[in-house]
């Protein structure tokens, strides 16, 4: 942020919650552009596993954004395990979404133009949101989501796999067994990850929790996607069966 904090305005934001609480989030705005001038908005969800992640950890990447792409980016710090488990990561998002909605003029975005868009466990957050949005769309008084960013993300929990596994020739060319033990995140941390969101009987037609479960019929229509892949990681299948399924819906 040494190299980028001449060239975009922050601002700190408490978000309320619908339990009661808040959670911080922080605008980038472009410098180079008038206060005024209406821009697309960029919703930002970090990685971390839930556990790990700050508004600060993720200056740089949201200024770079901001800077790159000539948006408006919001940074959203929604809550951690072990402290708060599912579904509270995904309602603090979804919180962030309508305040983003109703507070379009503190940043001067674009309620037409929004992406939504995160890392890892962030990605995973983001698609869901994205695709109940949606599923919801006939009923959802807010203008459909323009584009959804999703950087590695794991987008079914391991426990509701077994549709990804069926997606494939044989189960041993998956990711979970040929990365099993890949040096940045393991199959062992993935199940670690997850296991701290405490979520019981989890159901693999769930699209809320598992949006890689989805059927092509609720994806069509779904809004442009840009998936970031890494080969060496246990996450490679469910983005590359995701891409290939919503390729082919259109």
């Amino acid at each position: 942020m040494k190299q980028l904090e001449h060239r975009v305005y922050t601002h700190d934001y408490l978000i309320p919650t619908r339990d009661g609480s808040f959670i911080e989030a922080r605008s980038y705005r472009p410098v180079n552009i008038r206060n005024e001038t209406s821009l697309p908005v960029y919703i930002h969800l970090q990685g971390g596993g839930f556990v790990f992640g700050t508004l600060d950890g993720e200056d740089g990447i949201c200024g770079r954004v901001a800077c790159g792409s000539q948006v408006a980016v919001l940074n959203v710090n929604y809550r951690h395990t072990p402290e708060f488990t599912y579904p509270t990561q995904w309602n603090d998002a979804e919180d962030a979404f309508e305040w983003a909605h109703d507070n379009m003029a503190k940043f001067a975005g674009d309620p037409g133009k929004v992406i939504i868009g995160g890392i890892s466990a962030g990605g995973w957050v983001a698609a869901s949101l994205t695709l109940q949005r949606h599923l919801a769309r006939e009923t959802d008084a807010r203008p459909p989501i323009a584009g959804q960013v999703l950087m590695i993300p794991c987008l079914a929990y391991p426990d509701c796999y077994e549709p990804q596994l069926q997606k494939m020739k044989h189960h041993s060319i998956s990711s979970y067994k040929q990365n099993e033990k890949a040096p940045l995140m393991s199959v062992s941390d993935l199940r670690f990850f997850s296991e701290m969101l405490k979520i019981k009987n989890p159901d693999v037609k769930d699209t809320k929790l598992n949006p890689g479960n989805a059927s092509p019929a609720q994806v069509k229509g779904m809004p442009p996607t840009v998936l970031g892949i890494v080969g060496l990681d246990p996450l490679r299948d469910e983005a590359l069966l995701y891409a290939k399924m919503l390729t082919e819906a259109g």
